[in-house]
């Protein structure tokens, strides 16, 4: 964990700046100097109502002691007014005060992804400001895009039992993706035979040898047990996760998902007549200091 107090107003202006930023304006900014330490990033993703910002929360105060933890929580924005209504942090209430445990949430914007603009970006920060963790909440659309597969360490997928989700994860191809399936409210009727079902499941899928078995829990925020069962399952796949070359082929797929919303973001604001100069020499710039970044991870 950093020595240094965390600058909390600093962070949330550069956050917001950030947020705010259109693709030239990303282009047009000063190159920032690598993080001496880059932060664990686990991801939480599921359909809507499955309870993914309560489990962030409780999985926040397990696992922040000896952490600087941050929570980027990302809310849908209107697709007519750009707007949301960050409710996130709302049902996180209950965190406020941790000195090293820092909450943000952050609209969609543009992207239909389950993520959010720049948020490439933001991720960076977070660990240019010291953090050792950063939990990161999908949107929620009901499937799993690859983007939030590519962009944190750990992936979990909250479902709800008796909801559907099992097709829904069928159809989406989740079973490939995500690392830990959690039965979220455990507590309902039908967990026990979801949980079974998803095991079933996983159990005819085909694995090379090594490879990571994602595995299905119960989760409850009534039993602490079950979030300390949770933070277990996510050291155990972060250590599997440093073995090998792993971690550079995340990092080289993270590099691509950058470059691509980027020429896919400056494209849009072309197109919408906000900024003719599509060709001029910054994004030429951005665009050889993304391919290094790719090439560099090989």
């Amino acid at each position: 964990m950093s020595s240094e107090p965390l600058d909390r107003h600093a962070l949330g202006q550069a956050l917001t700046r950030l947020a705010n930023a259109s693709a030239s304006d990303l282009m047009h900014s000063p190159r920032r100097a690598p993080a001496a330490s880059v932060a664990r990033r686990i991801g939480l993703t599921g359909a809507p109502g499955a309870g993914k910002s309560t489990l962030a929360g409780h999985l926040a105060l397990h696992r922040a002691p000896g952490r600087r933890l941050g929570i980027l929580a990302i809310d849908p924005s209107s697709p007519r007014s750009g707007g949301a209504i960050l409710g996130d942090r709302i049902r996180m209430d209950e965190l406020q005060g941790m000195s090293e445990l820092y909450i943000r949430s952050i609209g969609s914007r543009s992207t239909s992804d389950g993520l959010s603009d720049n948020l490439p970006e933001m991720l960076d920060l977070m660990d240019a400001f010291g953090f050792d963790e950063v939990l990161l909440e999908t949107v929620g659309v009901g499937q799993v895009e690859y983007a939030a597969r590519v962009q944190v360490d750990t992936l979990v997928l909250v479902l709800l039992p008796e909801s559907g989700d099992v097709v829904q994860a069928m159809k989406a191809g989740i079973m490939e993706m995500a690392d830990i399936f959690v039965i979220n409210k455990a507590d309902l009727p039908g967990a026990q035979k979801m949980a079974t079902d998803i095991q079933r499941i996983a159990s005819l899928a085909r694995h090379e040898e090594g490879a990571w078995r994602p595995s299905v829990l119960l989760a409850s925020s009534s039993k602490p047990a079950s979030i300390a069962a949770l933070s277990d399952e996510i050291e155990r796949h972060q250590a599997w996760l440093g073995l090998g070359e792993r971690r550079t082929v995340l990092l080289q797929q993270r590099a691509r998902y950058r470059l691509r919303r980027l020429i896919e973001r400056r494209a849009a604001e072309v197109v919408a007549g906000q900024d003719p100069s599509f060709f001029e020499a910054p994004m030429a710039e951005q665009l050889d200091l993304a391919l290094r970044q790719i090439s560099q991870t090989r």
